[in-house]
């Protein structure tokens, strides 16, 4: 559950000689200019010729709309990307100097993971030459049996994900216990309805992904009627996986992923599937019992994998491997990749430039380690302490929501408030960092690199099998500029890279910050006790804690909610889906009235003669209550291509940054007080939908 814009999860030792590095080679170039500083409340953003009481995110964001068009190298644009890229830059100039000179053994590490992955002269010299190991064990499949063997090695050694995942996770019926865990996966295409949509539009997308993987087959060295041929095998592969797949809103009911199974139990599943031979050669600890999430998909793969033949499941398995080693391979691989994966499929103009995608994925690989440099330079003490207030004054807001709450008995408030005060708060950064000694980096091995990692994370989470849960994990680096809510821990998280401007900016007043993080942080908190949080209780596990009656009236607040939210347009002929947007949309909702009910109580307590900056009840023109809202608005200020708002409308179970905006205050009557709206007014419908 992550605020995550527009948009789950899963080195040599600290003593060894630094010895010589050499310096990144000249053609991998570096940023051209560092990128402008965002800025909380941005005046120049507002379109005063609009009305905010008829469409408040052009109020809010028009100029801003006009003057900020979606860069070549992005498919989307927005004051989430403009702080990302900021930090991106910074984190650039970190990487860049440990990758010339480090300083400590950690820098070493981090700095040869991105020197490897910047180096595109060892790249177009190695050609499709780091790929052959892995195509030449593919090659050696001759009968089925073999199948799950292999699978197991290219998931481990090669870090190749293919048919399903399969890892360690808690278990939603006991928190405390840490269980093995499998599930659907296997295709490659954004969504199964890509699969299985019969519009035109998919039809042509269908096609063009056929062709492109017969272009990257035929850059690998096949003759062009067969890479044909594998193209069409991995789309009827992928396409009968697709079926057997469950789809994005039904997945996001505890209920119906949770199946405690037995390892017979899947094996009856799958009978023509040799999990034991599997499991042996993953390596995992010893255990009794596993949570199938989506049986009927083991089942349907295991009639493809029956049906197919052994060359189809061939090509099959050489498209995944080619598909994930594509960005650490030569030019034309990484520009056939991008044509397919970016331009055709989100739009994209450009290919974003190496120093950007390396630095992304340095963070991804040695986030806390790289982290740990970062927080020293851009996170200073007082901006985690001036978080924990904010954090505090937001939970007792959530309190007092709870308590006045017309629709929940007191039994269920009970339940609720003691979940409240059972969330953990996380800030800014890990109070315990990654230990990396484990995974080797090698300065001319980017793909090596990129597979050692993935086994690297593997076998740090097989270990969690059997132990306590680690309470003071994290899932996000500290750079991120984004924040997450854990059910199944229920903990806020809210990494140092995004409690910067237009989040927050400790020089503005309580208004802008609290329409700023302060509803991030509201955003979080109502993730505990929206649709699919709601049935958690404060320990993390799922269980029934709403009265039958409160969850009744629950679900119809919900509802309201889903189908608002459908009638919401992103491009032509698509909307939003409401039921997959719905946790979001709740928390987005919730934690906007809370976030100001916050602020009321703070501008309560220190008198509006105390508000620095304030003339007769205004500052740069605005009230504090409208200026609570203008900071909120001007978060989802975005521009995004044509093909991205289809994507994610799909996909992602994040509403777009025009609804996120609007869908939210035409819901809350304060914001059509603060601005004057008449009842019926778009901002200010005779009828809204609310839950917390």
């Amino acid at each position: 559950m992550k605020l995550k814009f527009m948009t789950a999860t899963f080195v040599l030792s600290a003593g060894i000689c630094m010895g010589q590095t050499m310096v990144l080679p000249d053609m991998a170039a570096g940023p051209t200019a560092e990128p402008k500083k965002p800025i909380s409340f941005d005046l120049s953003a507002i379109d005063k010729t609009a009305d905010p009481c008829v469409d408040f995110y052009k109020y809010a964001c028009g100029n801003w709309l006009v003057k900020n068009p979606v860069p070549s190298d992005q498919v989307r644009w927005g004051r989430f990307n403009e702080l990302g890229e900021r930090n991106s830059y910074l984190l650039y100039a970190e990487l860049k100097a440990a990758a010339d000179a480090p300083k400590t053994p950690l820098q070493k590490k981090y700095g040869d993971y991105f020197a490897a992955c910047m180096n595109e002269d060892l790249a177009e010299k190695l050609g499709s030459k780091p790929v052959e190991p892995v195509m030449a064990r593919i090659a050696a499949l001759s009968d089925k049996k073999q199948l799950p063997a292999l699978v197991a090695e290219l998931q481990t050694k090669y870090g190749v994900g293919v048919l399903y995942g399969l890892g360690v996770q808690q278990d939603q019926k006991d928190s405390t216990k840490q269980i093995v865990g499998t599930n659907q996966g296997g295709l490659t295409l954004p969504d199964r309805s890509y699969y299985l949509a019969e519009d035109a539009r998919s039809e042509t997308l269908r096609q063009q992904y056929v062709e492109h993987v017969t272009k990257m087959f035929v850059l690998l060295g096949e003759p062009q009627e067969k890479a044909a041929a594998e193209a069409k095998d991995v789309m009827a592969v992928e396409t009968a996986l697709a079926k057997g797949s469950m789809d994005r809103v039904d997945l996001r009911d505890p209920a119906k992923r949770y199946h405690l199974m037995t390892l017979a139990d899947l094996q009856a599943l799958s009978p023509g599937y040799d999990w034991k031979t599997y499991l042996a050669g993953i390596q995992i600890g010893p255990f009794q019992t596993l949570n199938v999430a989506t049986p009927d998909y083991f089942k349907a793969m295991n009639a493809e994998l029956d049906a197919a033949s052994v060359s189809a499941i061939k090509s099959y398995l050489r498209w995944h491997a080619l598909r994930s080693a594509a960005p650490a391979l030569s030019k034309t691989f990484v520009e056939e990749d991008f044509h397919f994966f970016s331009a055709t499929l989100q739009g994209q103009k450009v290919e974003t430039p190496r120093w950007k995608r390396c630095t992304k994925a340095t963070d991804g690989a040695l986030g806390e380690a790289v982290g740990q440099d970062w927080v020293k330079q851009y996170f200073p003490p007082d901006a985690k302490a001036n978080m924990e207030k904010l954090v505090a004054a937001l939970e007792k807001a959530l309190g007092q929501d709870i308590q006045q709450l017309p629709w929940m008995s007191d039994a269920t408030k009970v339940e609720a408030k003691a979940k409240l005060d059972s969330i953990r708060d996380k800030i800014g950064y890990p109070e315990n960092w990654r230990d990396y000694s484990a995974l080797t980096v090698k300065r001319d091995d980017y793909l090596g690199n990129l597979q050692r990692n993935s086994d690297f994370e593997r076998k740090r989470n097989f270990a969690k099998l059997g132990k306590p849960v680690d309470e003071k994990e994290w899932s996000m680096t500290p750079p991120t500029v984004n924040a997450y809510y854990s059910p199944s821990e229920n903990d806020i998280n809210f990494p140092a890279g995004i409690l910067q401007p237009p989040f927050f900016d400790n020089s503005k007043d309580p208004a802008v910050n609290f329409g700023g993080i302060g509803a991030v942080i509201g955003h979080e908190m109502t993730h505990g006790f929206d649709d699919e949080g709601s049935k958690y209780d404060g320990k993390g596990n799922v269980r029934p804690w709403f009265t039958a009656e409160d969850r009744a009236k629950f679900d119809e607040r919900t509802a309201c909610e889903a189908k608002e939210y459908d009638g919401f347009q992103v491009a032509e002929g698509q909307n939003l889906n409401g039921k997959l947007t719905l946790g979001e949309n709740t928390a987005d909702n919730g934690g906007l009235r809370i976030a100001f009910q916050a602020l009321q109580m703070t501008l309560a307590q220190q008198g509006a003669a105390a508000e620095p900056g304030y003339v007769d009840g205004k500052r740069d023109g605005y009230t504090a209550q409208q200026r609570f809202f203008i900071a909120w608005g001007q978060l989802w200020c975005q521009n995004q291509t044509e093909q991205n708002a289809r994507v994610l409308a799909k996909t992602d179970t994040h509403s777009s940054g025009e609804w996120r905006a609007k869908g939210t205050v035409q819901n809350f009557d304060e914001f059509g007080k603060a601005f004057g709206c008449k009842v019926g007014q778009p901002m200010m419908p005779e009828k809204s939908c609310r839950v917390w």
